[in-house]
């Protein structure tokens, strides 16, 4: 086996609702794995133990954690999208942000024709740009 390195997303009981929100955003986007927990296992029934699923070609691994954190996602972590268009950036743009919030509200900063920072409203730090 190869060395891989992949995003992974911890999520403490949404992940599977995340995973299914972001395939949606995406023309290739798909689940290519789940597991859940099971009766009598450690995490909570129907939980997702490991996922993972593709969004613009890059896999992205993902779980519930049953153990409660002191941390969430930082923005100083985040998915970093090349748009293909305008419409796009601002699809994608909108959608993610809602529930969430804009950290850099779409708009030209001199290095793109376009870009935004958002969170959205399962934490996650988005940076999306239209070269």
């Amino acid at each position: 086996m190869s060395t891989t390195v992949r995003p992974f997303l911890m999520f403490e009981g949404r992940a599977e609702e995340a995973m299914n929100f972001y395939i949606s955003l995406f023309a290739d986007g798909k689940v290519t794995e789940m597991v859940k927990y099971g009766p009598g296992q450690p995490g909570p029934e129907g939980t997702v133990m490991i996922a993972s699923f593709v969004i613009a070609g890059q896999t992205v691994l993902c779980s519930d954690s049953f153990v409660k954190h002191g941390f969430t996602f930082t923005p100083s972590l985040s998915m970093f999208v090349t748009c293909e268009d305008e419409a796009q950036i601002k699809k994608l743009s909108a959608e993610l942000a809602s529930g969430g919030g804009e950290l850099m509200p779409l708009g030209n900063y001199g290095f793109s024709r376009l870009f935004a920072w958002v969170n959205d409203r399962f934490g996650v730090s988005w940076q999306l740009m239209l070269p």
